[in-house]
């Protein structure tokens, strides 16, 4: 079983490499606001959510988690 605290980095730093997210955390960022698209994309404490779920980018990690 993964530990929650060391999964949650892994999904950070998998998040960070990931195009896509990055662009999104990015518009976030600039427009000052935490959520975009009618609450569907959203970060929480660093962590870019999906539809209130963990946004995890495709991958190794991706498989472990599920």
């Amino acid at each position: 079983m993964i530990e929650e605290e060391n999964l949650r980095e892994r999904i950070k730093k998998a998040q960070e490499g990931d195009e896509k997210v990055v662009k999104a955390v990015e518009e976030l960022k600039k427009a000052g606001v935490k959520a975009l698209r009618d609450e569907e994309w959203e970060i929480e404490d660093r962590v870019v959510l999906k539809k209130e779920r963990i946004y995890v980018p495709e991958g190794e990690l991706k498989g472990e988690v599920i």
